[in-house]
C-alpha cells in the first residue's frame, strides 16, 4: 500500500501552533517561498534551452559577476514577497541596500524581515550542477507603524524565527526550520506540489566526509592546514572523504544527510572569510544546530556574533558536532 505524504501546506497548518507571537504571517511567508522556488526551478530546469545562463554583465555588491539566473531569481523572490504584502522589508546579497516594501502603511504593519541569498552557487549552473536558495526571517525590532530600519536586518542568528533553503538538482527539495526541528519536501515536478520526504533530519555525530576548497590550501592559516592533515591522516574511521561541490548548499546538504564538515575559512586571499553572515551563515547555522550539527568561525558560535554591516563576511565552519569541535580545537592550538 501507498504510503501519502503530507505536503508542504498541510504541514505548515499542522506546526502553525509552533510559531510564536504570530497569526498567520510565517506560515504565509514560508508559502511565497514555496511558490517563488517553483519559478525559479522552472527557469533553473530550462538552463541550456533559454538565454538564462552566463553572466549578466553586472557585479553585485561583492564585485562579483551577476549571473542571469542570479537576477532572475533575486527579481522572482522579492517581487513574490512584495507581491504578497506578508513582510516589512527584504535584503539581498545581490542588492546594495535593504528593501522597505513599497505600498500602503500595511506593509509598516507586517512584523517580519526576509534575508536571502536567492542562487547560492549560481556560477555552477553552466556546468549543470546543484544549486540553491538560502532564506532567513527575523522578527523586527523596530516599531511595528513605521519604515523598516536597518538594525531590524542587523541581529545575530539567536534571534532568526525560521530559516531554510531550496536545492534545486536531480529532485527539487525544500528544507527548513521554525526552530522545531528540520524538515525536507521534496518537489513532484509532475503537479507541483512539495512533500514531506525528510522529516527530523540530523547530523550524525561524527562524520567522514570534510568539505573545503583545497586548492586555497596554502593561504589557509595553520590551524586549517592541521585540521586538513588530521582529517587525511590513516587512524582509526580516517582518512575522511574530501567532496566540494563549490555550492554551499550542495555541500550542506550532502553532510547533512550522511555526516561531514563544510568549511570556509579566512585566507590571506580573504581575510575576513568569503562567505555572508546575514544571507549564508546565519541562516545554515540555525539548521544546522535545530539538526544536532555545530556551526562556527573557528572560535566561536555563529548565531551569537552580532553583525555590523548587511554584506559583512565570516569564515564558517559547520556540521556533525565532533567534527566542528575538533577543527576548532586546531584552529585553538595553532593561535
Amino acid at each position: 500500500m501507498e504510503v501519502r505524504h503530507r505536503t508542504l501546506g498541510e504541514f505548515i497548518i499542522e506546526k502553525q501552533a509552533d510559531f510564536q507571537y504570530t497569526s498567520g504571517e510565517l506560515s504565509r511567508i514560508i508559502n511565497s517561498i514555496r511558490l517563488a522556488a517553483k519559478v525559479v526551478n522552472y527557469k533553473v530546469n530550462k538552463a541550456g534551452l533559454v538565454d538564462i545562463v552566463g553572466t549578466a554583465g553586472e557585479q553585485n555588491i561583492q564585485g562579483e559577476d551577476q549571473q542571469k539566473l542570479d537576477v532572475y531569481a533575486n527579481e522572482v523572490f522579492i517581487q513574490t514577497l512584495i507581491n504578497r504584502e506578508i513582510v516589512c522589508g527584504i535584503a539581498s546579497e545581490e542588492n546594495d541596500d535593504f528593501i522597505t516594501v513599497p505600498g500602503n502603511d500595511k506593509c509598516h504593519n507586517n512584523k517580519y524581515v526576509v534575508l536571502m541569498d536567492p542562487l547560492d552557487g549560481s556560477s555552477n549552473i553552466d556546468v549543470n550542477v546543484s544549486v540553491g536558495t538560502i532564506f532567513s526571517v527575523y522578527r523586527r525590532i523596530s516599531p511595528i507603524g513605521e519604515p523598516v530600519t536597518k538594525e531590524d536586518f542587523l541581529q545575530p542568528g539567536i534571534n532568526q524565527v525560521a530559516a531554510g533553503y531550496v536545492i534545486y538538482g536531480t529532485s527539487t527539495m525544500l528544507v527548513y526550520t521554525t526552530g522545531h526541528g528540520v524538515h525536507g519536501f521534496t518537489l513532484n515536478p509532475a503537479i507541483g506540489t512539495f512533500y514531506l520526504s525528510h522529516p527530523n533530519m540530523k547530523f550524525t555525530e561524527e562524520g567522514t566526509i570534510y568539505s573545503i576548497n583545497e586548492g586555497n590550501y596554502v593561504h589557509f592559516p595553520q590551524g586549517v592546514k592541521d585540521y586538513i592533515k588530521y582529517c587525511q591522516l590513516e587512524e582509526g574511521n580516517r582518512p575522511y572523504t574530501s567532496r566540494y561541490i563549490g555550492s554551499l548548499v550542495s555541500d550542506f546538504h550532502r553532510n547533512m544527510i550522511k555526516g561531514g564538515i563544510y568549511i570556509y575559512p579566512t585566507s590571506s586571499k580573504s581575510p575576513k572569510g568569503k562567505l555572508r553572515l546575514l544571507y549564508e551563515c546565519n541562516p545554515m547555522a540555525f539548521i544546522a544546530e535545530q539538526a544536532g550539527g555545530k556551526a562556527s568561525d573557528g572560535f566561536k558560535r555563529i548565531m551569537e556574533i552580532q553583525p555590523n554591516e548587511l554584506h559583512e563576511r565570516v569564515p564558517f565552519f559547520c556540521g556533525s558536532p565532533n567534527m566542528v569541535e575538533k577543527a576548532e580545537e586546531f584552529m585553538k592550538n595553532a593561535k
